[in-house]
């Protein structure tokens, strides 16, 4: 059982002392401290291995000591209702860390974009600044002067792997959601067959969106540095492949879980945040999709 009921519903957890946070703050030192080496040309790309390798190590303990205290029973009611307020708003920030992306993107396409091209109170911009930049979407300036997709680059088009990956995601909402109401109906089989058939198919979504960002670098000239449409497509398209590698690994873990025996119809709010994490990154794709490869 998640929850054991021979504990006061209405006393608190405290956990003991844990060595957890610590190692997970030294990690992210040494990540940003390596970034900081290979951004300034001190050291290669291996500089960011020590530090990721502590984070994977840190994550594997401290994921470890909770279900341990979970399967203990060491948990009551108060901290499931803490657990399922701080998911909430954990996901409210990651909701807010892509409408600032989106908002990023919404700038440059219909502000920034045509002021430097002349509209507007920005007359003079087209002068002054950049003489020449023409208002047009997508561009490659105003680093690069032209305003549109010419030899220089190419988009990718929505209806291709974009298209395919729309699909996944859409498929894998529908499988988790089939995952989680076989684990309330207590249908053990089913719900390990659709919870692995919905990481595998985040982890597709993860292979295809690489062969992608190969394709752009290599065939279509499209690169982080292709000015502001260049930024902002990998700064929208990588941080939401990111967040669905995290999503996925952690499916996996719930779903070695669920082989383990964990988890019952009455008590499983790991499964639930993954869940919901997971319909999150839904949605955002969505939003990408249109707004990004589609308008």
């Amino acid at each position: 059982m998640d929850l054991a009921h021979t504990h006061d519903a209405n006393k608190y957890y405290i956990p003991t002392p844990s060595p957890w946070p610590i190692i997970g703050a030294i990690s992210l030192f040494s990540m940003m401290l390596g970034a900081i080496c290979y951004l300034n040309d001190y050291s290669g790309a291996w500089s960011f291995l020590p530090g990721a390798a502590l984070l994977i190590f840190m994550f594997s303990g401290w994921f470890h000591t909770v279900i341990g205290e979970s399967q203990h029973g060491t948990f009551n009611l108060q901290v499931d209702k803490s657990f399922r307020m701080g998911m909430m708003w954990f996901i409210f920030s990651e909701v807010m860390f892509f409408v600032a992306f989106f908002g990023a993107l919404f700038y440059a396409r219909r502000l920034s974009v045509p002021w430097l091209g002349g509209e507007g109170v920005k007359i003079f911009n087209n002068i002054v600044l950049w003489p020449g930049f023409e208002n047009h979407w997508p561009t490659n300036g105003p680093g690069h002067v032209g305003g549109r997709a010419d030899s220089t680059f190419n988009t990718i088009p929505a209806f291709g792997i974009p298209a395919l990956n729309t699909a996944i995601l859409l498929t894998s909402g529908v499988t988790v959601t089939i995952a989680h109401h076989a684990l309330r109906a207590g249908k053990r089989g089913v719900l390990t067959v659709f919870l692995a058939a919905t990481f595998l198919l985040g982890f597709t979504f993860v292979a295809l969106q690489a062969h992608e960002y190969g394709e752009a670098y290599k065939d279509l000239g499209l690169r982080l540095s292709t000015g502001v449409y260049g930024s902002t497509f990998f700064m929208l398209t990588g941080f939401h492949g990111l967040h669905v590698t995290i999503g996925a690994i952690m499916l996996l873990v719930i779903w070695l879980r669920v082989l383990k025996g964990h988890f019952t119809p009455n008590r499983h709010f790991a499964f639930e945040a993954v869940s919901w994490y997971w319909h999150f990154v839904d949605v955002v794709w969505l939003g990408l999709f249109i707004f990004v490869y589609w308008l």
